[in-house]
Order: structure tokens, then sequence, then C-alpha cells
């Protein structure tokens, strides 16, 4: 499966980033003294990416088992290396995961088969960082 991308630079620091797909994002490095940042950093995409992975990985492996899921957030920290490359060594993702009478069992499976089989994005960062998950579980009405 090939996948392409291309980068247009704009000015500065500042990139548009055009997916296969079709879809434009603003990139940019660190904005020239006086400039204000209009644009995503690519290393913040990379994290953006990894959680949307992982995110669609755990709504649809919950989906799949039946469970009654109405709301799912990743929140995710990251340590980068001090020196360059500056590659993340460590990152950690936090589930929040609402819905009724959804299982302790149920959510934990859905991250692992995510981190362990199914999130490319995942296990290409975990070459180099050490990937951690947690989650919650939040009841609604």
């Amino acid at each position: 499966m090939a996948s392409k991308a291309r980068i247009k630079w704009i000015e500065g620091s500042r990139f548009i980033g055009e997916s296969g797909s079709g879809h434009a994002v603003v990139m940019e490095g660190l904005p020239a003294e006086g400039e204000v940042a209009v644009g995503i950093r690519p290393m913040e995409m990379l994290l953006l990416g990894m959680g949307g992975c992982t995110a669609i990985d755990v709504i649809s492996i919950l989906q799949k088992a039946r469970e009654h899921v109405i709301d799912c957030v990743a929140e995710i920290e990251a340590e980068r290396a001090e020196t360059v490359p500056k590659v993340f060594t460590k990152i950690h993702v936090h589930f929040i995961v609402t819905g009724r009478g959804v299982k302790d069992s149920a959510v934990d499976r859905a991250i692992k088969l995510s981190a362990e089989k199914y999130c490319s994005a995942s296990l290409m960062l975990g070459k180099t960082a050490t990937i951690t998950h947690d989650y919650e579980i939040r009841e609604t009405e």
C-alpha cells in the first residue's frame, strides 16, 4: 500500500502539507522573532497522528464488542531526547472513555490490541519511545 504526501514551502519556516487523500495542513518550525505561529509543528503532528490512530482503533474495537460508548478522548504527554535527533523517548496515552455500562475488560482489551497489533503509528514510534497507556471509564446516564 503506497502513500503520498506533498510539502510546499510558503515562507520562513512555514509549509503546507498535502496528503494523498487531498487534505491540507499548515506546518511550521520555530517562527522568526516577531512572527506569530500559525501552523502545527511536525513533531506535534506525529503525536496527533499516533493519538488519532490509537483512538480510532479503540473506538472500532469497542463498537464491535457492542459496548455503549458515547465519547472517547486520548490525552497524550510525551518527552523528547535532549540532543539531536530529538526523538520521542516517552509517550503516555490516557484514555477517557464515557458510556453506559462499558466494561473495564473491554477497554483494557481494546487499548492492548491497538498498542500491540493495529496502530501502525504507535508501533513505529515504539521503536524509539517507551509508550504507556492508562484509562478511566466515566459512566453516563
